[in-house]
């Protein structure tokens, strides 16, 4: 296949492996624009609006598609989303069950089924026979609420109690006081806001298309939800930080960087935390991320740079011709190592923040009443062939 549409019979079209490229709906949300290594929220970069609005004003441009007028609408939001922190009784009853059923998969296996029971608690309906305001506040619901599920559920793996969330805090800093237990820095707090709001949308990535596939059969908001968590536990999608951070530990040592990477690179395996496959140039995060990372300094933040140096200069020699840089989850790796997050929650930290985007996702794909149903070229064994009759 060269990338495009072939037509097979007069009602189906065969595009491409993994649907690379293939439009399948138009979106007011966003888009990524890889060969020029630029993505944006509605109308904004992705990365101005990191470098200086906050989460929540982020959340409302996605959901009610502006960003705040002035700082009285930007607060009214504000405490609109952190009214909802709290979970309700019958949820944060089963929550230890829970945590120790998923001990050994962590929290993102575990929100999946807590926020299942909190769609079921709240009573989500399918979004089909919902206003669009009553989807819109379920959604805002739902957003707020895995922040509080997520740090409990990794709370109880330790053995330790939840932080019950504070109104007064932003998301970000929320989201840190109910993992440690204590008012985070000011600095660590707003580097992990910035990473939270570069991560917030990408385009149709796998698990914004699996929430908009689930949304377009008309389910509810936590059913969506649920599927796109699911999407994003795999390691090729969501499941990389940690891993990339495992990669600089692997190597250990400055003068250990150039043969373990020319080892791994004539195997032709993979290097976690580079390419990326929609950017053909530097990643846009990745550099946003690289500016925060060389803000803080340090043993870690040297290592890492001087690793992706090198893994560019061998690559140019031994793949001339082959763009491939660090992406996203190489630099969230060391700002969240950095910040004090213990890596089992690097990814379900990206699910924090994905949760908005897909949400907004779900919503505008709930007023398209077409559902998503693609089909699939058979290549099993000739039918019909007569059933073997047992004696």
């Amino acid at each position: 296949m060269d990338g495009r549409f072939m037509n097979t019979t007069d009602s189906t079209i065969e595009g491409p492996r993994g649907l690379a490229g293939v439009v399948v709906t138009e979106t007011e949300l966003g888009d990524v624009r890889g060969r020029e290594g630029f993505y944006h929220y509605r109308q904004y970069s992705a990365v101005e609006l990191a470098a200086v609005r906050g989460f929540e004003d982020v959340w409302h441009l996605m959901f009610r598609g502006t960003l705040p007028a002035d700082a009285a609408e930007r607060a009214a939001f504000a405490a609109e989303t952190a009214a909802l922190r709290r979970l309700p009784e019958e949820v944060r009853a089963v929550l230890p069950d829970l945590a120790r059923a998923t001990r050994l998969s962590g929290p993102l296996a575990g929100l999946r089924t807590a926020l299942s029971l909190l769609g079921a608690s709240a009573g989500f309906r399918p979004v089909y026979d919902l206003t669009p305001e009553r989807r819109a506040a379920d959604a805002l619901a739902a957003c707020a609420a895995v922040p509080t599920l997520l740090t409990a559920l990794h709370r109880l793996g330790q053995g330790l109690e939840p932080v019950e969330p504070r109104e007064d805090l932003p998301y970000a800093a929320n989201y840190l006081y109910m993992l440690t237990g204590e008012e985070p820095d000011p600095a660590r707090a707003r580097a992990v806001e910035r990473y939270l709001i570069s991560t917030v949308d990408h385009g149709f990535n796998a698990s914004t298309f699996t929430a908009r596939v689930i949304a377009s059969t008309g389910a509810d908001v936590a059913a969506c939800l649920t599927g796109a968590i699911g999407a994003l536990s795999g390691p090729l999608h969501g499941g990389a930080p940690s891993r990339a951070l495992d990669t600089l530990d692997a190597i250990g040592t400055v003068d250990r960087i150039g043969p373990w990477i020319r080892e791994r690179v004539l195997a032709g395996d993979r290097i976690m935390g580079f390419g990326h496959p929609v950017y053909r140039t530097e990643d846009p995060r990745s550099r946003m991320l690289r500016e925060i990372a060389l803000g803080f300094g340090g043993s870690l933040v040297d290592f890492a740079v001087e690793v992706e140096r090198q893994v560019e200069e061998i690559l140019a020699e031994l793949k001339p011709g082959r763009e491939l840089h660090t992406n996203v989850e190489f630099y969230a790796g060391v700002v969240m190592e950095l910040c004090g997050l213990p890596r089992a929650m690097f990814t379900p930290t990206f699910c924090a923040a994905r949760v908005v985007g897909w949400s907004a996702n779900i919503l505008e794909q709930a007023t398209d009443s077409k559902i998503i149903r693609p089909a699939a070229r058979y290549a099993g064994p000739t039918p019909p062939q007569p059933v073997p009759l047992l004696d």
